[in-house]
């Protein structure tokens, strides 16, 4: 459908033949999404396509400005974009057009920020995706990616979605969190973070577990701080979030394959070939696949002090989750040959909590002692107590030392670092 007018600042372009205009632009980045380094030319060169198709004869000055503002449109994170500047706001969740959740202060606020309609929302989920090199369609309806800031994205589409395409964005605090500060907001104590700093520069290797949203990352980002300078350190992740001080650092990113099947590299790939680029220690953003097995084995041949986080309800679940994850590879192993890697591989597992009032809580520190039988032991080295909730609905509780010294004390001693008794004191 065309429209045969003439526009002018007498005669603007009206919402409807706008909306034409849109809906041009929207089937041809479905078609062909306008992904990677050149996505804002494309994407003007299919709004500039889109304003031919209905048309529009227009002056040179009102084409222009047409275009502008159209891509100011299509290009832009839409309503969304207020609570992107907000510092105080961690998190935010599109449900559809019609309905956005922030989580502020560590509560849910359901907004009174809408999209104009689903469209809107996609043309948002392009603008997020697409200059990454990543997309999303009917055959790939569902994605993780990252803002310029380093925030982590996850978007979903119909059909998966029913409410229509939902945004759910995890921001990167662009102040990292210091290990000093998570003290302060009772993560955890000084007693603890002594222990952990330890165990890093000491070479153990760790597995960061914890529920959803349970700071997770942040804390690996932390901890990787601790690694000397001198040591060549790569991370390997899904969309790159981690923020390394050290100098001797290669970040790897995994890559969807594009819209025609092509290009894409699994985090497995990474791990894999990471093993051919003579790393020191190996940092895998989360593991959660196949990729599990190639890290159980860069941990047990040589690549000590490797970290990595995995999705978990407990320390012994994280252990169930290893096995999991390592079966996904499709290698035929036996069970019981897996838990052996995990036992010899894994040295702690270092369980965070996000409480029922939105806190974090490193709730164990836990060390992977070795086989009894067919069973993974392991023992709380640290626990967190909890003893109720306040009157404004805030946890109580303490951390605790169990006393227990840990059986892989020598190896940190013989790194070159004396354990003081007083970090395994039941006092505190």
């Amino acid at each position: 459908m065309t429209a045969d007018t003439t526009a002018s600042a007498e005669n603007p372009i009206d919402e409807e033949i706008k909306g034409q205009i849109l809906r041009i632009v929207y089937d041809d980045v479905e078609a062909e999404p306008p992904v990677g380094e050149h996505y804002e030319s494309l994407l003007k060169q299919k709004i500039a396509h889109a304003i031919d198709s209905v048309g529009i004869k227009l002056p040179k000055e009102a084409r222009t400005q047409l275009e502008d503002d159209l891509f100011g449109y299509v290009a832009s994170n839409g309503p969304i974009q207020q609570f992107i500047d907000d510092p105080h706001i961690n998190e935010i969740m599109v449900n559809g057009a019609d309905q956005i959740f922030i989580e502020k202060y560590g509560e849910l606020i359901l907004t009174d920020a809408k999209f104009d309609n689903s469209r809107h929302v996609r043309f948002t989920i392009n603008h997020i995706l697409n200059p990454t090199g990543r997309y999303i369609g009917q055959l790939r309806p569902t994605v993780d990616s990252r803002l310029a800031d380093g925030s982590r994205v996850n978007v979903v589409i119909p059909p998966v979605s029913q409410q229509g395409p939902c945004i759910t964005i995890r921001k990167f605090l662009k102040d990292k969190l210091t290990i000093q500060q998570l003290i302060q907001l009772g993560t955890l104590t000084t007693q603890m973070a002594d222990f952990l700093e330890l165990a890093v520069k000491a070479r153990l290797n760790i597995v960061v577990a914890g529920n959803t949203a349970s700071g997770k990352t942040t804390l690996l980002n932390i901890l990787a701080a601790h690694i000397p300078n001198h040591e060549r350190i790569l991370t390997i992740e899904d969309a790159a979030e981690l923020s390394l001080v050290q100098t001797h650092k290669v970040s790897l990113e995994a890559q969807s394959p594009n819209y025609k099947g092509e290009g894409g590299v699994a985090i497995r790939d990474l791990v894999r070939n990471s093993l051919r680029m003579r790393p020191d220690r190996i940092i895998v953003g989360e593991c959660r696949g196949g990729e599990t097995i190639d890290m159980l084995q860069a941990m047990n041949t040589g690549h000590d002090g490797s970290m990595t986080t995995v999705h978990s309800n407990s320390p012994r679940d994280t252990i169930s989750r290893l096995e999991t994850t390592a079966l996904m590879a499709g290698i035929d192993i036996p069970i019981m040959a897996i838990r052996k890697q995990i036992a010899s591989a894994v040295d702690l597992i270092v369980y965070l909590n996000r409480m029922q009032d939105g806190s974090r809580k490193n709730t164990q520190i836990t060390e992977v002692v070795g086989m009894e039988g067919d069973v993974v032991t392991l023992t709380d080295i640290y626990q967190f107590h909890q003893a109720g909730m306040d009157e404004r609905g805030k946890i109580r509780g303490e951390f605790r030392a169990t006393g227990l010294r840990p059986m892989f004390a020598p190896k940190i001693e013989a790194a070159g670092f004396k354990l003081e008794r007083g970090l395994f004191s039941t006092a505190g």
